[in-house]
């Protein structure tokens, strides 16, 4: 229940009354049809703006009913402009004696991370540096022009061929790990030019659509490793995650395939069809679908771009062939950087920590080498990246000491080991979550 008090104006009149909420209430408002947010104790009701909120409705709703400052500020690099759509939605602010982190959080833990972040913006760490990501750009376009360069020069046998598809490969490769620069707003201050510049590289350089990159991985950075709100854990019941899915799954007799088998099964299913096959049919589908006309007319672009360089050296089939190959290689190594990180952590069910504690705890690190950044596009930064999205990536090693001192404060664990050793521990919480899940369908 809200209370009121009232302000006189200076002509006067009564200004319009402040409502004061406790969380017991704001708790309440969680639902698909009735969300209220908290940011910096100033209450906002976003159920009708959700529909038209640039980063997808999801990501918005995942934090309803809950403090959600710190996911603002992540996400958001020009928080003036964002306050202006917030106004209108504003319906009150936190009852002077409720505190100000929602389930007994540890207020000095997030105060403290706040402190970390305005150090961090201190030190310019959010700051680009313009020739960094000028030479990578560079560098996808030089091999792109290298590519039909050798297939001009050298012809189409095999050897020809199987050298043009890597370096094909690597250049989509890159050119994802950019897109996601830009898709997180960490190269220009203004957020429009990093939206143009990111339709560009998803969409020519890559023939992907924006939004549903956007809508999808910003649930991933809000919600990480968390069911029914991280997509990139939705396995469709192909895999089973961490200790407790496995073990629902089992009791609940539910054996869509032999988990126990799914760290050998993997390796015939995820790496190779994941974006050949599934973000194949599904960005189509999406951009069909929810009408994203702009981003569908960029991937056009990359198609056309496509197919009038290697059509006469391969013909249509041919040229067809050779995308097919390099996108089942793309995936392959999109799919090991990307789920060394994630897999082998906790993967749960929502448990309302704070921002610092819930992305620990779903991320670990890789060591760092110029290979290692280079090969991951700096993700084996996975937590910096996660706890400061819109940081640039060349500035995460500066931050890095900062945040490990935090996590060693409060306890928190900061995980970080080698490249090969990321790998293996995929397979290896696969093997376990498996083993839980026939456990629990063999004797309970």
């Amino acid at each position: 229940m809200g209370k009121g008090g009232e302000k006189g104006g200076e002509s006067g009149e009564p200004e319009a009354q402040i409502r004061f909420y406790t969380w017991e209430e704001i708790q309440k408002h969680n639902l698909r049809t009735d969300k209220w947010l908290v940011i910096e104790r100033k209450v906002y009701n976003v159920t009708k703006w959700a529909n038209r909120h640039p980063g997808g409705h999801r990501v918005i709703s995942h934090c309803a009913g809950e403090d959600a400052t710190d996911a603002f500020q992540a996400f958001h690099i020009n928080p003036t402009l964002v306050q202006k759509f917030l106004k209108p939605l504003l319906i009150g602010e936190l009852a002077p004696g409720e505190p100000s982190q929602d389930r007994d959080k540890n207020s000095q833990l997030v105060e403290d991370f706040r402190t970390l972040r305005k150090t961090a913006e201190d030190m310019n760490l959010f700051r680009a540096n313009p020739l960094f990501f000028s030479l990578y750009l560079g560098h996808i376009i030089a091999m792109e022009v290298l590519a039909w360069l050798m297939v001009s020069y050298f012809g189409t046998g095999w050897i020809t061929t199987l050298i043009l598809a890597c370096i094909l490969t690597t250049s989509q490769a890159q050119a994802g790990w950019l897109q996601h620069d830009f898709g997180h707003l960490s190269v220009f201050k203004k957020s429009s030019w990093n939206h143009i510049v990111h339709k560009f590289i998803i969409g020519h350089l890559k023939g992907a659509s924006a939004n549903w990159w956007n809508h999808r991985h910003f649930q991933h950075h809000a919600k990480p490793n968390i069911f029914k709100k991280d997509p990139d854990v939705n396995m469709l019941h192909i895999f089973v995650l961490g200790d407790t899915q496995p073990v629902e799954y089992g009791k609940k007799k539910l054996k869509y395939l032999p988990y126990n088998h799914q760290h050998e099964y993997f390796f015939l299913i995820f790496p190779p069809l994941l974006i050949p096959v599934y973000f194949q049919i599904q960005i189509i589908s999406t951009m069909i679908r929810r009408r994203f006309w702009a981003d569908l007319a960029w991937a056009i672009s990359y198609y056309l771009r496509y197919f009038i360089t290697y059509t006469p050296f391969y013909g249509v089939l041919g040229s067809l062939s050779l995308l097919t190959f390099v996108r089942f290689l793309e995936s392959h190594w999109f799919v090991w950087v990307t789920q060394m990180n994630h897999i082998p952590m906790e993967i749960d069910c929502e448990k309302h920590r704070d921002w610092l504690s819930s992305q620990v705890a779903a991320t670990c690190n890789i060591e760092q080498s110029f290979f290692n950044d280079w090969f991951t596009g700096h993700l084996n930064f996975q937590i910096e990246h996660h706890l400061f999205p819109t940081m640039p990536r060349h500035n995460f090693w500066k931050v890095k000491p900062l945040v490990k001192s935090l996590c060693a404060k409060y306890g928190v664990q900061y995980e970080e080991k080698p490249l090969g050793k990321a790998f293996v521990d995929i397979i290896g919480s696969l093997k376990k979550s498996g083993a839980l899940w026939l456990d629990a369908y063999l004797h309970k």
